[in-house]
């Protein structure tokens, strides 16, 4: 039977597949329009998200929503996911068998969106997407094609809030990131 939104949404939402759903208070199963052609990943849920059921919602996710603006995007034209479900102790990096348990379903929403573009948002989300080896620091902004969909990755909107040094690189990233979209076709503006 194909996956349906409703069907993958129910069934992660009863996950118990691994020690961080022992801790959370809502799975955070992903967030904005589900026929978009931009999907945005990031690493797993912050204490504000796990409140409230929904990714980038704190300063970082202000921060996201101010980024996707200068690029004439917002919440409505994209769709964001994370690479783990359930918020990590401490906002800790999530563990690779945390990963390994959560990727179906983000496998599952990616097929069922089948994305144009996808913007990893940090080295977590890169590593487990674009390749293992990723360095954010080296690789921020460069494009890889896997299977016909264009993927990069820009630095955490958290990592840009504690050092505002890497945000002129970041900049540079949102702009090849809407050259990208205008190439393809894509909703973007200025």
């Amino acid at each position: 039977m194909a996956d349906t939104w409703e069907t993958l949404e129910r069934e992660c939402m009863a996950c118990r597949g691994c020690a961080l759903a022992e801790g959370r208070h809502t799975v955070v199963f992903g967030d904005g329009a589900r026929d978009a052609e931009i999907l945005l990943i990031g690493e797993g849920p912050g204490q504000r998200e796990d409140e409230q059921g929904i990714p980038f919602v704190g300063p970082a996710g202000q921060l996201l929503d101010d980024m996707l603006e200068i690029i004439g995007l917002d919440r409505t034209k994209v769709y964001i996911a994370n690479v783990v479900k359930c918020r990590p102790p401490g906002n800790r990096d999530p563990l690779n068998t945390e990963q390994e348990v959560c990727l179906p379903w983000l496998r599952r929403q990616t097929a069922l969106l089948r994305p144009r573009v996808i913007v990893c948002l940090g080295r977590i989300a890169a590593k487990a997407i674009i390749k293992e080896d990723f360095r954010i620091t080296a690789e921020h902004g460069q494009w890889f094609v896997r299977n016909g969909v264009q993927m990069t990755a820009l630095y955490h909107p958290a990592a840009l809030l504690r050092d505002d040094a890497k945000r002129p690189e970041t900049f540079d990233d949102l702009k090849s990131i809407q050259a990208k979209l205008r190439e393809l076709g894509l909703p973007a503006g200025r």
